[in-house]
């Protein structure tokens, strides 16, 4: 677990440094207060999303009472937070561009923290024949679910950064929703590979919270690129 707080720290520290990157960063939301504001929100979404949802899935898994995180939690939680904050302070599009790569980024490296951390983590996956699984130290081999998150976004964050260089606008405009449904689409996958329980018609509770960011991202791709999911740049 100390491997892990390591990563953890790796994968702040790179985040932060990458988010510094941008000159451009701040022209989604130009005036001042309103960005500390904005900022503050973000936070305080991320926060409470990363620990009311990790614990609910720990109780509904273990139904034992543990502090749990989840950065799937942290994200969902921010976007309902700042969707709300956005509605009241009467924000249009995309404001989460700058945020990208560095939570790309962030979440490769922290998932490989989890990955280290073996089975007290809890993000290890179920029992598996394939060559490349994984024994955690209870003579099990696993699927390596942390690692295949990892290779995700890792895959994610080149794409972002190469459709940043390209069309800086269409990235500021369709790269926060695509890191959505991307990340939410490869997360429901890997969801199926883990001991969780199921909440609802064979799912987990990540999984039900997939499906909601899939549909958010969805619909606000559809709506930027004028009623077509995607759009060549």
């Amino acid at each position: 677990m100390h491997l892990h707080l390591w990563f953890d720290l790796l994968a702040y520290g790179t985040s932060a440094y990458v988010l510094r990157y941008f000159p451009k960063k701040y022209s989604l939301l130009p005036k001042n207060e309103q960005r500390w504001y904005y900022y503050t929100v973000v936070i305080v979404g991320f926060v409470l999303g990363a620990f009311v949802l990790g614990t609910m899935n720990v109780f509904l898994s273990t139904h034992t009472w543990a502090v749990g995180k989840s950065i799937l939690g942290a994200i969902f939680g921010g976007i309902v937070a700042v969707e709300i904050y956005k509605k009241v302070a009467h924000i249009k599009g995309s404001t989460g561009a700058y945020f990208v790569l560095s939570l790309a980024l962030g979440i490769a490296i922290g998932r490989l923290g989890c990955f280290f951390a073996g089975l007290e983590d809890y993000t290890y996956g179920v029992a598996t024949t394939l060559p490349w699984g994984v024994d955690f130290g209870d003579g099990v081999l696993r699927h390596p679910v942390q690692l295949y998150e990892s290779l995700a976004m890792g895959g994610f964050f080149f794409y972002a950064w190469w459709m940043y260089k390209r069309d800086v606008a269409r990235f500021e405009k369709t790269i926060f929703y695509l890191f959505v449904l991307f990340y939410a689409s490869q997360r429901f996958v890997w969801e199926s590979l883990k001991p969780y329980a199921d909440v609802a018609l064979g799912l987990n509770l990540f999984q039900w919270v997939c499906i909601g960011l899939i549909l958010y991202a969805y619909y606000y791709l559809k709506k930027e690129n004028h009623g077509t999911l995607f759009r060549k740049i």
